[in-house]
């Protein structure tokens, strides 16, 4: 099964039209249909390693002022209690807590609702340990490639560039720093030079005001430790818009 580092951007996403939104579509009709989805969403920061284990997890609206559309949207996936075991069994480097009552945050609906609107397809989410650096995320997200075997789908949600403190509402003409940032990961990705992207501080001056904070980069790591010996790291929507990049990113998909 493939791996994949979704840029999310804007939950407008969700209802309105974009080429976005269309290459999750085509990404839903082409890549092998999953046993089951495992989201790693910018939107559930945490101490420590949770992963949600309702049979029936709520849609969580976990943004404001948008328009009423987006509150209305209700993605009923069903959950597995089974997948969010296996997840907590494969993790020997950390403790992963099975958390009943989490349900699934705009980082993971926003498009999946694309990719499988029959909301048909089981989904599970694992948390950001906010805690630890950028190399334990990389390393956990190693533990997980037994899953891909098992037809999982594992799914990054973020941005490679986020920082709305510097988005300009009237022009969505990019920064250069950002487009700097945003190419130099390209490259590194398409390279497999992950020890760079791992250590992304190391891109200075762009870094810092490209990565802010790291929640939205971190799910990156969750797709790019999952690519095996004599895989391909295929790149699309390359798009940067203001201070926020579209650029993602497919492991082991033609």
């Amino acid at each position: 099964m493939p791996a994949l580092f979704l840029a999310h951007g804007s939950p407008m996403h969700a209802i309105e039209d974009s080429p976005f939104r269309r290459s999750w579509e085509t990404l839903g009709r082409e890549l092998p249909r999953p046993g089951a989805v495992l989201c790693v969403s910018a939107h559930w920061e945490t101490r420590g390693v949770y992963v949600t284990s309702a049979p029936h997890p709520p849609t969580i609206h976990d943004f404001y002022g948008f328009p009423r559309a987006l509150y209305e949207i209700d993605y009923p996936a069903p959950g597995c209690p089974e997948l969010a075991a296996k997840v907590a069994s494969l993790v020997r480097g950390a403790s992963v807590h099975e958390d009943a009552g989490r349900g699934l945050d705009h980082g993971a609906w926003s498009v999946l609702r694309s990719m499988y609107p029959e909301a048909d397809v089981p989904v599970v989410q694992l948390s950001l340990d906010m805690t630890h650096a950028p190399p334990f995320h990389y390393a956990l997200a190693r533990e997980l490639s037994p899953l891909r075997e098992e037809g999982i789908l594992v799914v990054g949600s973020g941005n490679i560039v986020h920082n709305l403190a510097l988005w300009h509402r009237g022009s969505r003409r990019p920064y250069d720093w950002a487009e700097r940032f945003d190419d130099a990961i390209a490259e590194r990705v398409r390279a497999g030079l992950h020890d760079d992207i791992v250590h992304f501080h190391r891109l200075a001056p762009d870094a810092h005001r490209a990565v802010p904070t790291p929640e939205h980069y971190l799910p990156l790591l969750y797709a790019l430790a999952l690519l095996e010996t004599g895989e391909v790291a295929r790149i699309f929507n390359r798009a940067v818009e203001s201070s926020l990049s579209m650029t993602s990113v497919a492991i082991g998909a033609d």
